[in-house]
């Protein structure tokens, strides 16, 4: 899996956990274990406002873009974060 974050001046609250590709977002949880290789699902076709772009599978790997809410004291690493590759089931520690 690899979730990509696109920081947004936000003061809500994201909190993810996933266990295979059963991503829990802020306790809703969205099963992704169906999509094919090479298929591609539009976000507008789950009903989560954190979850942005395409879901997709390439090379076996779930790739997703989650929207990264950052307060006014954010640090640098959750304004300008990394690609989160092959997190352990549990939760996901995304950036503050």
């Amino acid at each position: 899996m690899i979730i990509k974050l696109i920081p947004q001046r936000r003061d809500d609250e994201l909190v993810v956990s996933k266990r295979g590709d059963v991503l829990t977002i802020n306790g809703e949880s969205f099963d992704f274990r169906e999509l094919p290789e090479g298929a591609a699902l539009p976000s507008s076709a789950v009903d989560c406002g954190f979850l942005l772009g395409e879901i997709t599978r390439l090379n076996g790997d779930l790739i997703i873009t989650l929207l990264l809410p950052c307060g006014a004291d954010a640090t640098d690493s959750a304004n300008f974060p990394s690609d989160i590759v092959n997190p352990p089931d549990g939760n996901v520690s995304l950036p503050k």
